[in-house]
């Protein structure tokens, strides 16, 4: 079984922090293990003060739903009541925030956690999330939900680089 080291957390939110930069984007990023539990929270210069708080909650979100924000979208969108009550629970350490930027972490085919940016545009933290945990060897798959064994992209919309 593997885990999400500090050192890990770090590479990744230094590398989002730097991808976020490079698009003139002042971005908060929050890494958590599969638990949930914060590993590293970063707020970069001129971020915005509620950023923390929102790349923490995306993170979590992506870590104990065990699916990336952008797929959680639709389940959320048919099931709104279902996903109210989620944040609700006894046991919720965060409300559950399915948005961009909101990415599971997912190495040798085991969820090991979250990341969550916020700051940019929800594009724009989705690509950040996306881009830098491909640039370091993350999967970006995942199984579509109620569909055995079929799997979509988190990627689809994003050109991977070269």
């Amino acid at each position: 079984m593997s885990s999400l080291t500090l050192d890990a957390a770090e590479e990744l939110a230094g590398a989002a922090l730097e991808r976020a930069r490079a698009l003139g984007k002042a971005v908060s990023v929050a890494v958590v293990d599969a638990g949930g539990f914060v590993v590293s929270v970063r707020r970069d210069d001129g971020a915005r003060p509620l950023t923390p708080d929102i790349a923490r909650a995306k993170a979590y979100t992506a870590a104990v739903m065990q699916r990336p924000g952008r797929m959680l979208k639709k389940w959320q969108e048919s099931q709104p009541v279902f996903f109210a009550q989620l944040s609700q629970l006894p046991g919720a350490a965060m409300p559950i925030m399915a948005a961009e930027g909101s990415v599971t972490i997912k190495r040798d085919g085991e969820i090991i956690g979250g990341l969550g940016i916020a700051g940019g545009t929800a594009d724009e933290d989705q690509q950040v999330a996306e881009k830098v945990l491909a640039s370091l060897g993350y999967e970006l798959e995942f199984a579509a939900w109620g569909v055995a064994g079929a799997a979509t992209d988190a990627t689809a919309t994003i050109e991977k680089e070269d």
